[in-house]
């Protein structure tokens, strides 16, 4: 039931401790569970942390900004309008946020470089891939409430991914490390 504990010994942000589905069973009342839309890249299965949100559409310019800046353990959270079109993030911007210290990824679109992706030491959740280079114009909102996947999220809140799927509650759920 620990088995997230080695993986976020070293996190600054509170980090998940045991499975979204027991999570679930004991803050029903509190979380949001995002529907099942999403597919797993990257070396970490499980991941979780205080969100960071940004919407795009099709230009990923502000995912890298933003992957450029100390990520604090946090989960930067890319509303990228569920466009199938093109990727928003690749094995560069993956690599990027393990640098800065992003523990992980939502992306409410697709990716590409999955293949090196996965073995990156990082979460990702995301749509779907697609070989496809976004434009790069520098549009996008940061900071923003986004809602997809039958959920509202918030800047500052927290979110727990693993296989099971993809919680977002208002505060930290315990027990955390």
């Amino acid at each position: 039931m620990r088995y997230l504990e080695a993986i976020n010994a070293q996190a600054q942000e509170p980090r998940v401790t045991y499975p979204t589905a027991d999570l679930y069973d004991e803050f029903s009342e509190s979380v949001r569970v995002i529907e099942p839309i999403f597919q797993s890249y990257g070396a970490k299965s499980a991941f979780g942390g205080r969100v960071v949100t940004l919407k795009v559409f099709e230009d990923n310019s502000l995912v890298r900004e933003f992957l450029s800046e100390p990520g604090e353990e946090r989960v930067l959270v890319v509303d990228g309008g569920g466009s199938m079109r093109c990727a928003l993030v690749g094995d560069r911007l993956a690599s990027l946020a393990v640098d800065n210290n992003w523990v992980g990824l939502v992306v409410y679109g697709c990716i590409r470089d999955s293949h090196e992706i996965a073995s990156i030491n990082i979460g990702i959740k995301a749509l779907n891939t697609n070989p496809r280079k976004s434009v790069k114009r520098g549009a996008g909102e940061r900071a923003v409430t986004l809602a997809f996947g039958g959920v509202t999220i918030e800047p500052g809140d927290y979110i727990y991914c693993d296989s099971d799927g993809v919680l977002v509650a208002s505060e930290a759920l315990g027990p955390l490390s």
